[in-house]
């Protein structure tokens, strides 16, 4: 698992110094950036899992929220009472959290929920990525299975002709009796390169009859009815 990242927005050190504090107590502690709603105006994005958005000056917090939710960045908000609707009706994707005596924890609970949910889609995305490589690399094995047999009369018919000039060596110029041996020798290594891939796809044949035999032999579990 990644390390993963939180972003503090605020114009508030004790803001930042109270969640970090509190955060240190768990198991698990990201890595934290800090930057103030100037700051961020200025450098509009960092990279980040989840943003943290509170203690901000008067006019600034909406520009900040716009442009997190713009970004997709995942966004709690600590507010006070009064400002909870308007932000819940304006910011629909922002987490909004009223400060009350225990706000630090709740922060911190839920940031860890979104942390989560971001590391499984991560995971979600990876995988769908490595299918979506061994989907591209099982086309490209079927279409060199299917060129092989065109590919090795074209290569056979090479190795016939080089060997045949090479014969007779007499009946050619010295260059181009070196140049006719460099293509006999790269029409041999490459020979040698589709027996390789031959003898692995015997292997894998193989292996795949061995797995099946192995699932057939496998004991059964019955359920019987009473």
């Amino acid at each position: 698992m990644n390390e993963q990242t939180v972003l503090l927005i605020t114009d508030d050190a004790q803001f930042s110094r109270d969640i970090i504090g509190r955060w240190q107590m768990e198991r698990a502690v990201p890595v934290f950036t800090l930057m103030s709603s100037e700051v961020w105006s200025l450098s509009h994005a960092a990279p980040c899992d989840l943003a943290i958005v509170g203690g901000m000056h008067d006019g600034h917090l909406s520009v900040v929220l716009r442009e997190l939710e713009s970004l997709g960045i995942p966004t709690i908000c600590v507010a006070e009472e009064f400002g909870l609707h308007l932000l819940r009706s304006e910011f629909a994707r922002v987490l909004a959290i009223r400060q009350h005596d225990a706000w630090l924890d709740s922060v911190v609970v839920l940031s860890g929920e979104v942390l989560r949910r971001v590391e499984a889609t991560a995971r979600v995305k990876r995988a769908e990525a490595a299918a979506h490589a061994s989907i591209c690399n099982a086309a490209l094995g079927k279409y060199m299975l299917d060129a092989r047999h065109g590919f090795n009369n074209a290569l056979t018919s090479v190795l016939g002709n080089a060997e045949l000039l090479l014969l007779e060596p007499a009946a050619l110029p010295e260059r181009m009796r070196e140049q006719i041996d460099t293509i006999h020798n790269m029409a041999l290594r490459l020979h040698e390169m589709m027996q390789r891939f031959s003898s692995l796809e015997l292997e894998m044949y193989f292996t795949e009859r061995e797995s099946h035999s192995e699932n057939k032999g496998a004991p059964q579990a019955y359920l019987s009815g009473t």
